[in-house]
């Protein structure tokens, strides 16, 4: 059962946490941190089942609020205040999952991920980032690129980026990928910036979720087994 817990991030402030543990012991030996997109909070229907179907592959999974979204406001926070409270995270789950060989990746849906690339550029000791939806630019402006901080990234990266995202095509991601060695793209055809396919596509929703989900627990285990 998923367990709720805070995390202190500043003073007396805190935000809510959610633990969805592996039930299959000793699972992959990984825990994920994943942070929400901009518009809804851990409690959304896409980050709920990303880290319950993680969870079901032996993939610890950890979720959080930023603390705009805690505190029921529309507007995130400033990027200096999202790093912060994710870095707070990291901090709250090292002590309880990195014993023995358990590590430790980040990662996020969208602005989620966004901030947790930041927070790995220069950082040590994370096995990898999940990027899901990764916001290469705002829609209709890519020259607006976000990624000035990727190469200072050390650990792997693993972008998973729908066909028909606007926020970033494949086509502009791999252009981009091309300086980052260990970055990994995996495409979800006809997926938009939720990986949501058309209907006409004729691929139920929650096989398109699954395979996703596959791809992204077997990356992590096959990170966690080369650190063990």
């Amino acid at each position: 059962m998923p367990e709720p817990f805070r995390v202190p991030i500043a003073g007396e402030e805190s935000v809510s946490a959610i633990a969805y543990g592996a039930p299959a012991r000793p699972g992959a030996g990984i825990t994920l941190i994943l942070g929400h997109g901009a518009g809804a909070g851990q409690s959304s229907a896409f980050m709920v089942d990303f880290a319950s179907a993680l969870a079901a592959r032996g993939i610890d999974v950890v979720t959080f609020n930023f603390p705009y979204m805690e505190a029921g406001r529309r507007l995130p926070d400033s990027n200096e205040r999202l790093e912060a409270c994710y870095r707070a995270v990291i901090d709250s789950v090292r002590p309880e999952r990195t014993s023995g060989h358990h590590a430790v990746a980040i990662g996020g849906k969208s602005m989620g991920g966004r901030i947790a690339s930041q927070v790995a550029a220069g950082a040590t000791g994370l096995a990898g980032v999940v990027l899901l939806g990764y916001p290469l630019h705002p829609p209709g402006k890519p020259r607006q690129l976000r990624v000035r901080h990727l190469p200072k990234v050390a650990a792997p990266m693993l972008f998973v980026q729908g066909t028909r995202d606007t926020f970033g095509t494949p086509e502009e991601l791999q252009a981009v990928l091309a300086q980052l060695p260990l970055a990994e793209l995996y495409l979800v055809e006809n997926g938009d910036h939720s990986f949501k396919v058309l209907k006409r596509a004729g691929v139920p929703q929650e096989a398109v979720y699954a395979r996703i989900q596959d791809k992204i627990a077997d990356w992590l285990g096959a990170l966690a087994r080369q650190r063990a």
